[in-house]
């Protein structure tokens, strides 16, 4: 499953889930986190239950509230009968954190998860123990929001939007944390909806850094995202070039394209390209 687009939906606004599954984006999650006040939570989960019983057109992923809430069970006692297509976990705190989830959801489940990795101080020192339950995984994602709050910080960003030094280190161990246990390093979402410009630069940064997709808090986010994380004909037309020129030399641990020397780091990027390029194929023509 390529996951470029997530696109938050709250659980208790069910008049917005068919038009989210309809934005183009690879996956909805419907909150039972966040987006849904206490006293709304238990018609958030009847909603998004009757919702999983019908057929669905992309993937679906339920965000449940924190292991520490008092409400984790109760949402999957909701949810799980409707087989989403994951599991969001808020304020994961580590491998522990997925094995408890694990538990919860019981020994029968594959459900994957996708753990919301930086929300509180202890959830920092962890990002590098996720590799033991990589086999759980659908990827690693992180937040600007809760972390700061958890620590009476003023804020997460400069004035020009921009993380302070705090939060580029938390989202580059994400980044890294996420790709040495072998999943999809997601990048959080862009909060200004509004900001079409500034959401391109952030997305297009978020790829180049090495994030694979993005989470949305508004269908509007999703064609600059999509457009951001998929490869241009330029970088597939590339990539097909690497891709031959090593393949018409296959006793080379180095080849010459185009006046510049390659390895195989930049084989393996290209067989990536190549890959999710094949993946989106595939999903438009299911």
């Amino acid at each position: 499953m390529l996951l470029r687009t997530l696109l938050f939906v709250p659980g208790d606004r069910p008049e917005r889930f068919d038009k989210a599954e309809g934005s183009g984006a690879d996956a909805i999650i419907l909150d039972l986190e966040d987006a849904v006040v206490a006293s709304n939570k238990a018609r958030a989960r009847a909603l998004i239950a009757d919702y999983l019983s019908k057929p669905r057109r992309i993937a679906v992923l339920v965000r449940v509230n924190p292991l520490d809430s008092g409400m984790t069970a109760d949402d999957l006692k909701a949810v799980l009968p409707g087989n989403p297509d994951g599991i969001v976990l808020p304020k994961a705190e580590g491998a522990d954190s997925v094995r408890t989830l694990v538990t919860l959801m019981g020994k029968d489940s594959a459900i994957p998860i996708l753990p919301i990795a930086t929300e509180t101080p202890a959830a920092v020192f962890q990002l590098g123990s996720y590799a033991s339950v990589a086999d759980r995984l659908i990827g690693i994602t992180w937040g600007a929001e809760d972390l700061p709050s958890a620590i009476g910080a003023a804020t997460s960003r400069e004035e020009d939007g921009s993380y302070t030094s705090p939060y580029e280190m938390v989202r580059a161990l994400t980044l890294f944390g996420a790709h040495a246990a072998g999943v999809p390093a997601i990048e959080t979402v862009y909060p200004d909806f509004r900001d079409t410009d500034g959401l391109s630069r952030y997305a297009a940064r978020g790829r180049r850094d090495g994030f694979t997709g993005m989470m949305a808090i508004h269908p509007k986010q999703i064609d600059g995202i999509d457009a951001a994380f998929r490869a241009s004909e330029a970088e597939l037309s590339h990539a097909r070039a690497v891709v031959a020129a090593f393949a018409a030399n296959p006793e080379a641990g180095a080849v010459q394209l185009n006046g510049k020397m390659l390895d195989a780091p930049h084989l393996k990027q290209a067989r990536l390209i190549l890959e999710h390029s094949a993946m989106d194929n595939q999903n438009a023509s299911d």
